[in-house]
């Protein structure tokens, strides 16, 4: 998933999602100017691919990710658990996991930081990343304005596709405001389509959209 978009979906716009960070196509970074981390330095000069959705949010729904299962044990025979046993064995996992309309571009030290908060507003909070928006307190996360259309509609269409993943009501009341005050562009519409024609699967709420405003 990740070989494609980034060969197929973001090759002519290598942009990151939360910090507008531009990249080549080795992954190397240019901060935007006032761009700063004390943090993860090393994994801030390249991109990283961030599920929006975090992988745990919905793979806590499945018993090899809760509690194993009877082919998850390494090479010394020890059992283990969580993200790597249900990639191992679970099909629906890896398809959810793999998802490309949740997986976006990502300063790493970004990416590193988020962990698997949950969105939320943090007034009075101060950008741990200069003049990136990104904020981050108490296992929460608030992200900047130009991010925030994006992913709304990637936590509404995770809820939508996936059985297994529901969001919270104040999630869900968060995302259905953010998707009305910051509605679809061009190039959203255009990753939409370009992951649907890899994919073969539709992202029903960027194309509902995306037909709204004309650009389908």
């Amino acid at each position: 998933a990740k070989k494609f978009l980034e060969n197929d979906v973001y090759s002519d716009h290598q942009e990151t999602l939360y910090c507008g960070a531009k990249f080549n196509n080795n992954k190397q970074v240019t901060f935007p100017n006032g761009f700063h981390t004390t943090k993860y330095i090393k994994r801030s000069k390249k991109i990283e691919w961030e599920h929006v959705v975090p992988a745990e949010n919905f793979g806590r729904s499945f018993s090899e990710w809760r509690d194993g299962h009877k082919l998850c044990f390494n090479s010394k025979g020890k059992a283990f658990k969580g993200r790597k046993c249900a990639e191992k064995v679970n099909l629906e996992y890896r398809y959810m996991q793999s998802d490309m309309f949740n997986l976006y571009p990502a300063i790493g030290a970004v990416n590193a930081l988020r962990s698997n908060y949950n969105f939320t507003m943090l007034p009075g909070i101060k950008s741990d990343f200069g003049s990136c928006a990104m904020k981050i307190d108490s296992r929460k996360a608030e992200p900047p304005e130009i991010a925030r259309g994006q992913i709304a509609r990637t936590y509404l269409y995770m809820d939508e596709a996936y059985k297994r993943y529901s969001m919270s009501k104040s999630q869900r009341q968060l995302m259905n405001a953010w998707d009305k005050m910051y509605p679809v562009n061009a190039w959203e519409c255009n990753r939409a389509k370009k992951i649907t024609s890899i994919q073969k699967s539709e992202n029903n709420v960027v194309k509902k959209r995306c037909k709204v405003v004309g650009i389908w």
